[in-house]
């Protein structure tokens, strides 16, 4: 029994090169066909600039950054889920509609997780 795939690199350096590779294309995959993926990406580029002009301090800051990127990595796993559910079957079914639909109630906790994290920050005690 093979205890490795073969499709993997066999060093360590030439692994972390494959891996960049591999999540750089799916990144730009997930840009070019998912619009959701795209809505968050503009999403944070309207609001990360914002936090270098705020008044905050780099805790904050730095707070306000990780929960835009929370809003990425979710939406990557939702369209992963999307994706693993419609290549097992296009035909509708009540277990497909609740992964897909699981998948986007994380997003919309990742970005009320966003709203409330710079609501407190940015609001005058």
């Amino acid at each position: 029994m093979q205890e490795y795939s073969e499709l993997k690199g066999k060093t360590r350096i030439k692994r972390i090169v494959n891996a960049t590779e591999y999540s750089l294309a799916r990144f730009n995959s997930a840009y070019k066909h998912e619009a959701a993926f795209r809505q968050v990406v503009f999403m944070n580029l309207m609001l990360i600039p914002i936090t270098f002009i705020v008044d905050i301090s780099r805790v904050e800051q730095a707070l306000m950054i990780a929960v835009c990127f929370l809003a990425i990595f979710v939406e990557l796993f939702n369209s992963a889920i999307e994706a693993v559910v419609d290549r097992v079957s296009l035909e509708k079914h009540p277990l497909s509609k609740n992964a897909k639909d699981m998948g986007s109630a994380a997003q919309f906790f990742s970005l009320a997780i966003i709203f409330f994290t710079w609501l407190l920050i940015l609001l005058p005690e």
